[in-house]
């Protein structure tokens, strides 16, 4: 492996705005990005990105390894590179209609830009490569500013407003005690899938950020959920259940019994997932019901952990424990067979998982929540939802969906003319 320092580049934002211009005007394909809290770093960038459609059982092939005892540099492991993607939730919704975009796509590089936690820029390479003079060039070059901006449209509050209510009565039966109700925003872009995101994480700083692109469309997730993380032996994950707006008093998650309520209910759903692939008596609840701040919202948040074999195989992971918990419901199968009739469209990408499966650092993998698809005609889609229990209000519900998409699509998240614009660098 390959190992370099760079410095002090500037922010993750930056440095992806100056590698999208270079592969725009060189050709090449747009890079993929890793921003917020992956890996122990800041962000982990492969500065151009050959994307493919692949089946859904291909996702997240390479074996994770665990961190190399002699590699550590800049507070974490190296990661070198790996393969970034995403798979998609992998239920219809009532239309009955396919997929908007591939259900999963990715792709493999042998090189990252990673920035740690210090702030300090690294490339990496696995295969001991030097640095592209293209990248170099790119990360010397002043920024242009550019602009992307989504018109959005109304979300059917009627439709959302009815699942909910048969949510209630299927939980009132006894055949549910919890499910994810989601609704959906759809939007058209003027401009690039990269530059929308570049401006949204700029603003919001999720902690699981993740931008993939390739000849099929585009995601750009904003989630502040951890699916899994694993390396080696450990795997690790952080269910969030329980919202509240920013502006609210964060002590009222904790006093809620809704949201209590429906967090432990995951966080069982959770160890159940662990528990089909864990060794006897590893799989263990490191964090309870701790509030943490996300963009325009507070959230609970609990984290599992657990361990499995080294050898086993990241399909066998993904089998046990995908879709993830805290978008479905309990019990899970039940759950995810009545949400495909009380959603009209499907999920899509939005519910699945964006990440990255290095040889060398492990995988970490996130809940594609706060997620925007990207069809090639420009359409965007914006999915948002929150866990129905026995306690659930349908209007306190919807305005959880509008509390969730504000910090994307803006303010007024009801209207016609709802937007998200970057117009600098």
């Amino acid at each position: 492996m390959r190992i370099e320092r760079l410095g002090d580049l500037g922010s993750a934002p930056l440095v992806l705005d100056l590698l999208a211009a270079a592969t725009t005007r060189l050709g090449l394909p747009a890079p993929a990005a890793l921003i917020g809290e992956w890996f122990g770093s800041q962000a982990i960038i492969a500065p151009s990105l050959q994307t493919t459609e692949v089946d859904a059982d291909a996702v997240f092939d390479p074996t994770p390894g665990g961190p190399h005892p002699t590699l550590g540099i800049g507070g974490a492991s190296p990661i070198g590179g790996g393969w970034f993607g995403y798979l998609s939730y992998p239920d219809a919704g009532a239309d009955g209609l396919g997929p908007r975009i591939p259900r999963a796509a990715g792709g493999w590089s042998d090189s990252v830009l990673r920035r740690d936690r210090d702030g300090t820029w690294w490339y990496e390479n696995l295969l001991g490569a030097a640095i592209s003079p293209w990248i170099v060039d790119a990360l010397q070059t002043a920024p242009v500013p550019r602009s992307a901006v989504v018109v959005w449209t109304e979300a059917d509050q009627a439709a959302h407003q009815r699942g909910v209510l048969a949510c209630l009565e299927a939980i009132a039966a006894g055949e549910v005690y919890q499910a994810c109700v989601c609704t959906q925003f759809s939007g058209r872009l003027d401009g690039d899938p990269i530059d929308f995101f570049i401006e949204a994480v700029t603003r919001t700083a999720p902690a699981r950020a993740a931008y993939v692109a390739g000849a099929w469309g585009a995601v750009a997730s904003l989630s502040p959920e951890l699916f899994l993380r694993r390396c080696g032996e450990a795997v690790t994950s952080s269910p969030i259940k329980g919202t509240l707006p920013a502006h609210a008093d964060p002590a009222r998650l904790r006093a809620s019994v809704k949201d209590v309520a429906e967090n432990i209910m995951i966080v069982d759903l959770v160890r159940n997932d662990l528990g089909r692939i864990a060794r006897t008596g590893t799989v263990s609840v490191r964090e309870l019901l701790a509030v943490r701040p996300a963009p325009g919202v507070w959230h609970l948040v609990s984290s599992v952990s657990a361990r499995v074999a080294a050898e086993m195989p990241m399909t066998a992971v993904l089998d046990a424990t995908f879709p993830p918990a805290s978008v479905t419901g309990t019990p899970k199968t039940r759950a995810r067979e009545l949400l495909t009739g009380w959603e009209p469209r499907r999920r899509g990408v939005y519910c699945g998982t964006v990440g990255l499966a290095s040889p060398v650092a492990g995988c970490e993998l996130n809940v594609a929540i706060r997620t925007v698809e990207f069809t090639t005609d420009r359409t965007a889609t914006l999915g948002v939802g929150g866990g129905i229990t026995a306690d659930s209000v349908p209007a306190r519900e919807w305005d959880e969906c509008l509390h969730k998409a504000t910090p994307i699509i803006g303010h007024a998240t009801v209207g016609p003319q709802s937007r998200a614009r970057r117009t600098a660098s």
